[in-house]
């Protein structure tokens, strides 16, 4: 299986998580209150699972690996992909900042939290397409074979050891679990999922 396969099904699970944030987000913004369990969640979540661990994947190991190969970090797809990176951190400690006070019913947190949030999920499904659409399809006539493989122990390497064991099912269930909240259907995620990081 190529590296950015496994990429490619870690975005299904992504967009699953953000339809559940932007209906948590429209049905805050109707009742002046958050769900501060869930949005804590989904923050835990894209902090964790979106960030640390498919971000992580990325910046440490694809990305270096293209740069390796010729392409440019600081310009081009790799530049704007590691700067996209950068703003969905700051709209998620925006989200992050406001949930105490809109889960306590300041609508002035829960606006606050609404802009991150609409902002985040915008950025990320722009940035999503772009990666499936553009920045893949050319990692994969970058590498050959033996190289995509490397890719895939790194991927692993980084699931077990830096991210721990079972981390990935406990955010899959996550990701399950907000869905069925918010009634996001999971069909994309069921099938593709179980080959990340094993």
């Amino acid at each position: 299986m190529e590296a950015t396969k496994i990429l490619s099904s870690e975005h299904r699970v992504i967009e699953v998580v953000i339809d559940c944030m932007v209906k948590m987000t429209d049905k805050a913004l109707a009742e002046s209150k958050l769900d501060g369990q869930s949005a804590r969640e989904a923050v835990d979540f894209i902090r964790t699972f979106a960030d640390q661990c498919h971000h992580g994947k990325e910046e440490d190991i694809l990305f270096v690996e293209m740069v390796a190969k010729g392409m440019p970090s600081d310009s081009g797809p790799i530049g704007v992909m590691l700067s996209e990176h950068v703003m969905g951190r700051n709209f998620v400690k925006g989200m992050s900042e406001n949930i105490d006070a809109a889960a306590a019913g300041d609508e002035s947190a829960v606006k606050a939290f609404a802009e991150n949030a609409k902002g985040y999920a915008a950025l990320l499904r722009a940035h999503i397409k772009k990666e499936d659409d553009i920045l893949y399809p050319m990692a994969e006539q970058t590498f050959n074979e033996d190289e995509q493989k490397k890719m895939l122990e790194s991927f692993h390497h980084v699931e077990k050891d830096h991210m721990g064991e079972g981390t990935h099912e406990k955010y899959l269930k996550l990701a399950k679990s907000l869905a069925e909240k918010f009634g996001v259907p999971t069909d994309q995620i069921s099938e593709s999922f179980h080959s990340c990081g094993h």
